[in-house]
Protein backbone atom coordinates (compact mmCIF):
# COMPACT_ATOMS: atom_id res chain seq x y z
CA UNK A 1 0.00 0.00 0.00
CA UNK A 2 1.35 3.88 -0.80
CA UNK A 3 -0.22 7.00 0.64
CA UNK A 4 1.16 10.24 -0.79
CA UNK A 5 1.15 13.22 1.76
CA UNK A 6 1.68 16.77 0.69
CA UNK A 7 2.67 18.80 3.10
CA UNK A 8 3.02 22.45 3.57
CA UNK A 9 3.66 24.83 7.04
CA UNK A 10 4.32 28.87 7.18
CA UNK A 11 4.95 31.50 9.45
CA UNK A 12 3.72 34.92 8.90
CA UNK A 13 6.22 36.86 10.93
CA UNK A 14 9.17 34.22 10.34
CA UNK A 15 8.80 33.46 13.04
CA UNK A 16 5.12 34.40 13.99
CA UNK A 17 1.96 33.05 13.93
CA UNK A 18 2.19 29.45 11.80
CA UNK A 19 0.22 26.75 10.50
CA UNK A 20 0.14 23.66 8.98
CA UNK A 21 -1.90 21.96 5.61
CA UNK A 22 -1.40 18.78 4.84
CA UNK A 23 -3.81 16.65 2.14
CA UNK A 24 -3.90 12.79 2.26
CA UNK A 25 -4.37 11.32 -1.17
CA UNK A 26 -4.39 7.40 -2.90
CA UNK A 27 -2.22 6.35 -4.94
CA UNK A 28 -4.07 7.69 -7.88
CA UNK A 29 -3.81 11.02 -6.41
CA UNK A 30 -7.52 10.79 -4.99
CA UNK A 31 -7.58 13.58 -1.63
CA UNK A 32 -8.75 10.97 0.99
CA UNK A 33 -8.60 13.86 4.00
CA UNK A 34 -7.07 17.21 4.93
CA UNK A 35 -5.74 19.08 7.43
CA UNK A 36 -5.03 22.74 7.90
CA UNK A 37 -4.39 23.84 11.78
CA UNK A 38 -3.02 26.40 13.33
CA UNK A 39 0.34 25.78 15.38
CA UNK A 40 1.23 28.54 17.34
CA UNK A 41 4.39 30.68 17.31
CA UNK A 42 7.60 29.30 14.53
CA UNK A 43 9.75 30.32 12.35
CA UNK A 44 8.71 29.27 8.12
CA UNK A 45 11.31 26.05 8.50
CA UNK A 46 9.81 25.07 12.28
CA UNK A 47 6.38 25.00 10.20
CA UNK A 48 7.26 22.89 7.85
CA UNK A 49 8.55 20.03 9.78
CA UNK A 50 5.64 20.40 12.17
CA UNK A 51 3.71 19.23 9.06
CA UNK A 52 5.07 16.20 8.37
CA UNK A 53 5.25 15.18 11.95
CA UNK A 54 1.53 15.48 12.06
CA UNK A 55 1.82 14.16 8.80
CA UNK A 56 3.42 11.01 9.61
CA UNK A 57 1.49 10.47 13.48
CA UNK A 58 -2.00 11.22 11.83
CA UNK A 59 -1.09 8.50 8.98
CA UNK A 60 -0.80 5.94 11.63
CA UNK A 61 -3.64 7.13 13.36
CA UNK A 62 -5.68 6.42 10.62
CA UNK A 63 -4.92 3.61 9.36
CA UNK A 64 -3.53 1.84 12.13
CA UNK A 65 0.12 0.34 13.45
CA UNK A 66 -0.11 -3.02 11.05
CA UNK A 67 -1.01 -1.20 8.24
CA UNK A 68 1.56 1.45 8.79
CA UNK A 69 4.55 -1.54 8.89
CA UNK A 70 3.47 -2.32 5.42
CA UNK A 71 3.14 1.03 3.94
CA UNK A 72 5.03 3.38 1.99
CA UNK A 73 4.59 6.86 1.89
CA UNK A 74 5.49 9.49 -0.17
CA UNK A 75 6.03 13.02 1.47
CA UNK A 76 5.76 15.84 -1.08
CA UNK A 77 6.70 19.10 0.29
CA UNK A 78 7.59 22.74 -1.44
CA UNK A 79 10.02 22.89 1.12
CA UNK A 80 13.69 21.83 -0.47
CA UNK A 81 14.92 22.69 2.99
CA UNK A 82 13.17 19.99 4.33
CA UNK A 83 13.07 17.93 1.30
CA UNK A 84 17.33 18.15 1.25
CA UNK A 85 17.72 17.75 5.11
CA UNK A 86 15.74 14.56 5.50
CA UNK A 87 17.13 12.96 2.62
CA UNK A 88 20.94 14.14 3.37
CA UNK A 89 21.63 16.65 1.67
CA UNK A 90 21.69 19.87 3.73
CA UNK A 91 23.29 19.50 7.18
CA UNK A 92 21.06 20.60 10.52
CA UNK A 93 22.42 23.66 12.24
CA UNK A 94 19.68 25.02 14.39
CA UNK A 95 19.41 23.55 17.31
CA UNK A 96 15.34 23.22 17.21
CA UNK A 97 15.53 22.27 13.98
CA UNK A 98 17.56 19.17 14.84
CA UNK A 99 14.95 18.07 17.27
CA UNK A 100 12.39 18.66 14.81
CA UNK A 101 14.34 16.29 12.47
CA UNK A 102 15.00 13.50 15.17
CA UNK A 103 10.86 13.26 15.85
CA UNK A 104 10.90 13.13 11.91
CA UNK A 105 13.19 10.35 11.63
CA UNK A 106 11.69 8.44 14.47
CA UNK A 107 8.19 8.75 13.04
CA UNK A 108 9.61 7.19 9.42
CA UNK A 109 10.45 3.75 11.78
CA UNK A 110 6.65 2.94 12.33
CA UNK A 111 6.36 2.81 7.98
CA UNK A 112 7.85 0.31 5.65
CA UNK A 113 9.44 3.19 3.52
CA UNK A 114 9.16 6.85 4.13
CA UNK A 115 10.69 9.46 0.82
CA UNK A 116 10.66 12.62 1.09
CA UNK A 117 10.05 14.55 -2.33
CA UNK A 118 10.69 18.41 -3.37
CA UNK A 119 8.04 19.88 -5.73
CA UNK A 120 7.51 23.20 -6.57
CA UNK A 121 5.40 25.74 -5.13
CA UNK A 122 2.26 25.56 -7.62
CA UNK A 123 2.39 21.62 -7.43
CA UNK A 124 1.12 22.18 -3.69
CA UNK A 125 -1.49 24.28 -3.98
CA UNK A 126 -4.03 22.83 -1.81
CA UNK A 127 -1.83 22.05 1.39
CA UNK A 128 -0.56 25.65 1.26
CA UNK A 129 -4.25 26.36 0.76
CA UNK A 130 -4.92 25.32 3.91
CA UNK A 131 -2.05 26.85 5.72
CA UNK A 132 -3.98 30.14 4.95
CA UNK A 133 -7.10 29.32 5.96
CA UNK A 134 -5.79 28.21 9.25
CA UNK A 135 -3.85 31.19 9.72
CA UNK A 136 -7.07 33.16 8.43
CA UNK A 137 -9.24 31.73 10.84
CA UNK A 138 -10.68 33.21 13.87
CA UNK A 139 -10.47 30.29 16.11
CA UNK A 140 -8.08 29.10 18.22
CA UNK A 141 -8.39 25.37 18.35
CA UNK A 142 -7.28 23.23 16.26
CA UNK A 143 -9.27 20.86 13.96
CA UNK A 144 -9.79 18.95 10.70
CA UNK A 145 -11.58 20.76 8.36
CA UNK A 146 -15.44 20.10 7.59
CA UNK A 147 -16.61 16.83 6.46
CA UNK A 148 -13.18 15.13 7.32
Amino acid sequence: MKIIIYTDGGSRGNPGPAGIGVVFCDEKGKVIKEYGEKIGRATNNEAEYEAVIFALQKAKLLFGGKKAKIMDVEIRTDSEFLAKQMNGKYKILDRKIEQLFLKVWNLKIDFNRVEFIHIPRHKNFDADKLVNQALDSKEKESKSLPGI
